[in-house]
């Protein structure tokens, strides 16, 4: 699902990209979003990437079926490479764009819940490079759409060759990030990696390639903010969580968190990482409350891992450590979801890959642990 990808990984990897595009010039549409034409790092590259570019699209939120189908119609035939810098929503739409700029019919035909054809295995080639820690996308087969619109969906179109050619791994441009957007990306890639390693689709391989990624989370997430050395350790740390989350979620799935998430990012504009946040919380609380003897035993072998020679409820503890290191309380003043939305929501959500299956109640003390259900 991955295998043919080439990344990049460092502090200022992102001065790879101009001499690999001079390296085979072809018409090349830039996907970003607005913050980073604003960044120091766009200024110092503008003048020679925008001899390599033929136009640009600026993404502001996760696009929409609509979106997608403007962006082919518009550059469709003109177009046979992609740059994608930005966060997960910027990564997603152009990916978007590169699979269905190869495919007949319009985006909705292929998307997963509401489609009724399967895409073709062809894209044009992307180079993706992450300017937030949370989503993974360079490294996986899909790319998230979101209609809000009359027909509520939020689901990937997908296929293994919508894995990004290139990644471009450059922690530096997390630098400057405000602490709210660090932290929503952040715990998003905690609990890919998190509910990855709970996967009943998992194997010891994927745990313990999850486990690696939960080690470089902890290594990072305390000190995202510092502006020093211990900062850029920190921003690495998570572009490497990341990476790993993308790795570990297409390997063995994802689980109840991500099951109401996608839901709830169907019918409300929250940002998708403190969704998942929210949800993670209760979820640890229920873990304790609601035992699965397979469950536990990787749980205490995390432990050991994680917080060697400690004793005590592994979920709990993982619970405290998240609050106390945390560089903003994403899980306070919480939003509100009405009695008719969580319906809509329970309706739809599933268990994913979990190892155990949350009934319908339980699913509901997510929720109510999560956001205000009025």
């Amino acid at each position: 699902m991955y295998s043919g990808q080439h990344t990049l990984f460092g502090r200022g990897s992102l001065q790879k990209l101009l001499p690999m595009l001079a390296e085979t010039p072809q018409p090349t549409l830039l996907f970003c979003g607005r913050s980073f034409l604003n960044s120091e790092a766009y200024a110092a590259i503008k003048a020679e990437l925008n001899e390599q570019i033929i136009g640009y699209e600026i993404v502001g939120h996760e696009a929409s079926p609509a979106d997608v189908d403007a962006w082919v119609q518009r550059w469709r035939g003109h177009v046979d490479r992609v740059v994608a810098i930005g966060g997960g929503s910027v990564l997603d739409a152009a990916k978007a764009f590169a699979a269905m700029s190869q495919q007949p019919e319009n985006t909705l035909r292929y998307l997963e819940k509401v489609g009724d054809l399967a895409v073709i295995a062809a894209t044009l080639p992307l180079i993706a490079i992450p300017t937030t820690a949370g989503t993974g996308s360079e490294v996986t087969q899909n790319a998230v759409i979101t209609d809000q619109g009359e027909r509520p969906v939020k689901a990937s179109l997908r296929h293994p060759v919508f894995v990004p050619a290139v990644a471009i791994l450059d922690a530096d441009l997390l630098r400057g990030t405000p602490a709210t957007i660090l932290a929503h990306c952040g715990i998003d890639a905690f609990t890919h990696l998190f509910e990855a390693y709970l996967s009943g689709k998992g194997n010891h391989f994927t745990r313990q390639l999850a486990l690696t990624g939960l080690q470089n989370f902890m290594r990072g997430w305390p000190d995202l903010l510092r502006d020093d050395a211990q900062g850029d350790e920190a921003r690495e740390a998570m572009m490497l969580t990341s990476w790993l989350g993308g790795v570990s979620l297409s390997t063995a799935g994802l689980g109840v968190i991500h099951g109401l998430a996608g839901e709830i990012g169907a019918i409300k504009p929250w940002h998708h990482g403190e969704v998942c946040g929210r949800l993670l919380l209760p979820f640890l609380n229920l873990l304790d409350s609601a035992p699965n003897a397979q469950q536990q035993q990787w749980l205490t072998e995390m432990q050991r891992v994680l917080f060697p020679g400690t004793a005590g409820s592994p979920a709990a503890q993982l619970s405290e450590w998240l609050q106390r290191t945390a560089i903003t309380p994403f899980w306070q003043q919480p939003p509100a979801l009405t009695p008719a939305e969580i319906d809509w929501v329970l309706t739809r959500a599933n268990n994913k890959n979990g190892v155990v299956d949350y009934d319908k109640t339980q699913q509901r003390m997510l929720l109510s642990g999560a956001f205000h259900c009025g």
